[in-house]
């Protein structure tokens, strides 16, 4: 029996496997937060080419590495790539001064490249007709500063892609245009 649409289950999260210094994500979309996180370790307010809000990526450290909470807004229902970015710039209108896909360990793109995945390479973001792009993303072996870090001399940003990433094609996974960006910061977005 088929369940009516208010009562169908929300989509199952997408997991990603990775060994230690690789990534690893879920990413679950649509619906309302079931909890209240504590306030950020560093965020990156999202925009447009217009400087439109397009939502928000807070990052959290963990034991194993960096969570991220992101909330995806103004995007129509479809598929999205989403990079962690090498540089913290976001310049529009193509985002391009935010460079390459953060890869400190000199991989190729993508889970499915047996060359791969960059740090910066994440999942792909499912928004859901009616919904905000809502997904929890890890990435792990990872930190925020210090040797290696996240956030360097030159910082990172995190981008969202027109198309779907097909998470093997180097170096960006076909994922197109940048169309919202954020500078990723420490501490809590205001």
């Amino acid at each position: 029996m088929t369940q009516p649409a208010h009562r169908r289950p929300k989509p199952a999260a997408v997991l990603l496997g990775a060994a230690a210094l690789a990534l690893a994500g879920c990413a679950g979309m649509g619906g309302k937060p079931t909890q209240t996180l504590p306030p950020a370790d560093a965020s990156a307010p999202l925009f447009d080419a217009a400087g439109a809000d397009r939502g928000r990526a807070d990052f959290y450290k963990d034991s194993d590495g960096l969570r991220i909470e992101l909330v995806a807004r103004g995007f129509a229902p479809g598929t999205y790539g989403m990079h962690v970015h090498a540089v913290g710039q976001c310049a529009p209108p193509d985002f391009a001064s935010a460079g390459p896909h953060w890869n400190p360990t000199g991989a190729q793109h993508g889970r499915d490249n047996p060359m791969g995945a960059h740090h910066g390479d994440l999942p792909n973001l499912v928004v859901e007709s009616g919904e905000i792009g809502r997904a929890t993303l890890k990435i792990v072996g990872t930190r925020l500063g210090g040797e290696g870090g996240l956030l360097d001399a030159d910082g990172a940003a995190f981008v969202i892609h027109a198309k779907p990433d097909d998470l093997k094609t180097d170096p960006s996974g076909n994922s197109g245009a940048r169309v919202a960006c954020g500078v990723i910061t420490l501490g809590a977005a205001k």
